[in-house]
């Protein structure tokens, strides 16, 4: 028998280990996995049967001239402010339906805020107002739910008033209407009734900043992006709902939207 030297071995085994990577499929190689499942949030979209995913919830603050006084500030000279709601703040309303809305903890002053509000589709910065609304997916009518007394105790504390703001279903909504069905909205009839005597009553023409000016504002301050939506104020005569009450909210150009506080 041949002895076998020391090289045929060490290339018989390379050659043999090179095949044997080659006949094995190759393995994936894992990544990080998730600790648990976080619930994605959307907003039906009327006419699809796709939905809109939530990125960010913005806010614009005292964008009525009335309400702006109301709540002690002077409109003419305030450049505009928001804040955000975590996005699983969102209470869906379905079209001709009365959702139960859950009286939160902690407040004895609970405020509705009837409000406008514009889904993007697309964002950037420093957008300017004149191209602003081509980022605009859509629109719904939505209420800006307050817990006053909080949010009034830590604004005369000069702290930041998140908890009167940012809380569970804090944040209710329609479904959204593509733009393509109902154009851009300017101006129309906003409302809002408790129990059949109506609160809240304006147009969207005395918006202090337009839905196009809010976009570029707050894309000087925020990377703004598809999934974003804002609420764009509230008009003057906020004020307080309890148990029991129903509250209808309408918007000229969208359909009613309505909630019982229980």
């Amino acid at each position: 028998m041949n002895p076998i030297d020391r090289r045929t071995i060490l290339t018989t085994g390379t050659l043999a280990l090179a095949g044997a990577a080659v006949n094995q499929p190759a393995k994936a190689q894992a990544g990080p996995k998730a600790l648990f499942a976080v619930e994605t949030i959307t907003i039906p979209v009327v006419g699809e049967t796709d939905v809109f995913p939530v990125r960010r919830i913005y806010c614009i603050g005292r964008n009525y001239a009335a309400h702006a006084i109301e709540r002690g500030s002077d409109p003419t000279r305030e450049p505009p402010f928001f804040f955000q709601k975590p996005t699983d703040a969102i209470q869906n309303v379905a079209v001709g339906s009365v959702a139960d809305h859950p009286y939160p903890s902690l407040t004895k002053n609970y405020h509705h805020e009837v409000e406008l509000v514009a889904a993007l589709k697309s964002g950037g910065t420093n957008i300017p107002a004149d191209k602003a609304l081509e980022h605009v997916y859509g629109y719904a009518l939505g209420l800006d739910m307050t817990r006053r007394d909080l949010q009034n105790a830590q604004a005369a504390e000069k702290k930041p008033w998140e908890i009167g703001k940012s809380f569970d279903h804090g944040a209710v909504i329609g479904p959204i209407h593509p733009v393509s069905k109902t154009g851009h909205f300017s101006k129309g009839a906003i409302s809002l009734s408790v129990n059949g005597t109506v609160r809240q009553n304006s147009d969207l023409d005395k918006m202090i900043w337009s839905v196009a000016e809010q976009i570029a504002k707050l894309s000087e301050a925020f990377e703004l992006k598809a999934g974003d939506i804002i609420y764009s104020g509230t008009p003057e005569n906020v004020g307080p709902v309890v148990k029991g009450d129903v509250l209808l909210c309408k918007l000229q150009g969208l359909p009613d939207m309505s909630i019982k506080i229980v």
